[in-house]
């Protein structure tokens, strides 16, 4: 181990000035046993931290402070904690065949022995006080443990489609890396991701290590503590084998997708693969709606959070008997859950609903459901032909991505067929402008457009813990409250255990409603821009997205700090 010629440890603690040179202590009976260590900390000569720097000093080896070496509990699959805790070592690093242990006395040769014969690899000792160590592994322990119960009575199994069937295989027995800790801690993030609601799943890869965190209400946090970055290209790899993406090719971004079965369940995940700085990041997109909803049948407009006066033209546009309803907004504003709400209202097994998804999100019973499979040349818009030819009277396209899908969905509109779709746009009135730039004629759409619901989701105050709050008069005006709604009380998050700390349990909708009638079809027809046509006041209640989120705040639903995160000032 090197240790220092003929340096004792009375020698070390001198040199590190912790005791005088001449101190009045006597050695003579204790300076060969640890009962002089004990002796020296007990009479408080020194610390137990000053003992474990001087021993370092002695003995020429690494002095490690525990509390700041960001392990984190996977150093238990270097070491299980059974053994850990019963020597009380704390395993640090396993690097080219050398497992670094923390323990407050690296002179015990026994144990570095028998921890080589456990490991079958040669054991490095550094120092580290009792106390440290003791705490140290408490702490891992219980992420370890807490982490473990996670997963009791789930099990992951990959769906893979061999061309003819559908066949699930054990994911901890798929592919070359599942022995790798890298494969449960996957596992263990999934399953989690899935118990929490959590939308997507984002690793992010810096000089400093992998960052795992969960967007739930559409609000990122960390999912695990900081990962080190020997970690990143096997975990990548394992994502990459999962959704059959080339391993290989680490310089351009990919995207794919797989399906796991969790309890009988199946459930879509889709990955997102990019390179940047620092090495490739990646996002899973979690596409399990069934995580709010047992099925599809609790789905109900009325229970969407949309406001009286636009839910009535809502309910009345789903019931026309033909036309084009789309829901716009960006990606997790609950556009999904709408219309099928809508499709459940309208299900009465009178009519034939058939719809074109990617992927199928809810099973919905009376309904023909048919999920993109764009490898086998099954798109939105050859689906959509294809669908035509049977016959439906309602029509879900679940996203109208490029000019070809929506030529064919106005086409089916006026034709005689009920079509809904979503649209990625930011408002109701930019939808219009959006199918114009497509180059869709606007005589067409514009005669086959019924309604257009623009929706975001707002995060809903945690009842068991938000708190009044007071603004000044004038900055509620500027944020679009009139006077008169000054002096109502607000509320703000504080955070409990019910909700997690966050402040907000669930979300809502706000919306805003246009519905086309045919005075609105002629202004837009006569002017050369929708948006000198239309404005604020031609929605249903005049209520803006802005306005149905004040309106949130203003019965205390919602905070103005998350209507402010959500919504612009008008």
């Amino acid at each position: 181990m090197g240790v220092k010629e003929r340096m004792t440890l009375l020698d070390a603690l001198s040199e590190l000035k912790y005791v005088e040179s001449n101190f009045d202590f006597d050695v003579g009976e204790f300076e060969a046993s640890s009962d002089f260590e004990a002796a020296l900390v007990e009479r408080g000569v020194v610390t137990k931290s000053q003992l474990s720097k001087a021993l370092a000093f002695q003995l020429g080896v690494r002095e490690l402070e525990l509390r700041s070496a960001g392990l984190t509990h996977q150093v238990f699959d270097i070491l299980p904690f059974e053994i850990c805790n019963r020597f009380q070592v704390v395993p640090v690093s396993d690097t080219d065949g050398v497992v670094e242990v923390a323990f407050s006395d690296p002179r015990d040769l026994k144990l570095q022995h028998l921890l080589e014969f456990y490991t079958q690899k040669r054991v490095r000792f550094c120092v580290a006080d009792s106390d440290s160590i003791r705490q140290t592994l408490a702490t891992l322990n219980e992420k370890h443990d807490a982490l473990k119960d996670v997963t009791d009575g789930m099990r992951l199994e990959i769906v893979l489609d061999d061309g003819k069937e559908n066949k699930s295989y054990s994911l901890e027995e798929f592919g070359e890396l599942s022995s790798s800790p890298v494969v449960r801690l996957i596992n263990t993030t999934i399953i989690s991701a899935l118990k929490k609601r959590v939308s997507d799943i984002h690793f992010e890869v810096y000089e400093y290590g992998i960052e795992v965190k969960y967007r739930i209400d559409g609000i990122l946090y960390p999912a695990t503590e900081m990962l080190d970055s020997s970690y990143h290209a096997s975990l990548i790899s394992r994502l990459k084998v999962m959704a059959e993406l080339d391993i290989a090719e680490k310089r351009i971004p990919q995207d794919g997708r797989f399906k796991l079965k969790v309890q009988g369940r199946e459930i879509d995940f889709r990955l997102s693969v990019i390179p940047t700085t620092y090495g490739e990041n990646a996002v899973v997109r979690v596409l399990d709606n069934l995580s709010g909803a047992q099925s599809a049948s609790e789905l109900k407009l009325d229970n969407l959070g949309i406001q009286p006066e636009q839910l009535k033209y809502v309910r009345r546009a789903v019931n026309e008997p033909y036309g084009m309803i789309l829901i716009a907004g960006p990606t997790g504003s609950g556009k999904t859950t709408t219309i099928y709400s809508a499709l459940t209202e309208i299900n009465s097994g009178r009519e034939k609903i058939i719809t074109i998804e990617d992927p199928v999100e809810y099973q919905i019973d009376g309904v023909m459901q048919i999920a993109v499979n764009e490898k086998k040349g099954l798109t939105f818009s050859s689906g959509l032909r294809s669908v035509l030819r049977h016959d439906p009277d309602k029509i879900l396209v679940g996203e109208i991505r490029d000019a070809e899908t929506a030529s064919i969905a106005v086409r089916s509109a006026l034709t005689g067929h009920l079509v809904f779709s979503t649209v990625h746009a930011n408002n109701a009135i930019d939808v219009i402008s959006r199918f114009q730039n497509m180059g869709i004629d606007i005589f067409n759409f514009i005669s086959s457009l019924n309604c257009v619901v623009a929706q975001r989701l707002l995060r809903v105050l945690c009842p068991s813990c938000k708190a009044q709050t007071h603004y000044d008069s004038t900055y509620l005006i500027e944020m679009g409250f009139t006077p008169e709604e000054t002096d109502v009380p607000f509320f703000t998050a504080s955070g409990c255990e019910e909700c997690g700390g966050t402040g907000y349990r669930g979300r809502t909708s706000i919306a805003e409603v246009l519905v086309l009638n045919d005075d609105l079809r002629h202004r837009i027809l006569e002017r050369q821009s929708v948006y000198e046509a239309l404005n604020a006041k031609d929605l249903c209640g005049a209520l803006t997205l802005r306005r149905s989120a004040l309106n949130a705040a203003k019965i205390g639903l919602s905070s103005l700090e998350e209507v402010n995160r959500v919504t612009f000032v008008e």
